[in-house]
């Protein structure tokens, strides 16, 4: 497994690098909990400046913790709330550089600065939301979240 100080090159490559562990680790496996708790803990321990990353998986009304890595998290989290809420409702990445300015915003850990919530949609409908939190503000750009929309691109397709 790929971590921090094994990816090599720029940030675009080592997003390919963690891609190709991505496929190695969903291939030919199909449940969702397996899958999640593999990218979570690949995702945590390859990133740096993260202090928690995982999934919310949608259950009809709101979002519901998963498989994760970091410190114990909101259980629910309503679809009007928070970073995961509007990355949900509206289907589109959210970026943030500061949470703390983000209306609604939760605070699951106080120590997270900025976050980065990508929705999980299969055929349209809302599966969940990957979402990672870092201490350090503005610590996700755009290189970031392109790798991590593929990340969770590939995990939906998993799903089968």
């Amino acid at each position: 497994m790929f971590t921090a100080s094994t990816l090599s090159g720029s940030k675009p490559e080592q997003y390919r690098q963690l891609a190709e562990q991505a496929k190695a680790l969903l291939h030919g496996e199909s449940d969702r909990i397996a899958n999640a708790a593999n990218l979570s803990a690949l995702i945590y321990h390859a990133l740096p400046n993260l202090n928690w990353a995982g999934f919310y998986f949608f259950d009809g009304t709101e979002l519901v913790v998963g498989p994760f890595q970091g410190l114990p998290a909101c259980v629910r989290i309503p679809l009007d709330k928070g970073v995961c809420g509007a990355a949900a409702t509206t289907h589109q990445t959210q970026r943030i550089d500061d949470v703390h300015a983000f209306p609604g915003h939760i605070a699951c850990d106080s120590a997270s600065n900025s976050e980065l919530v990508v929705p999980l949609v299969k055929d349209g409908a809302l599966v969940g939301v990957l979402d990672l939190d870092s201490p350090v503000h503005a610590r996700f750009g755009v290189e970031d979240q392109e790798g991590l929309e593929t990340l969770a691109r590939l995990f939906v397709e998993s799903l089968g």
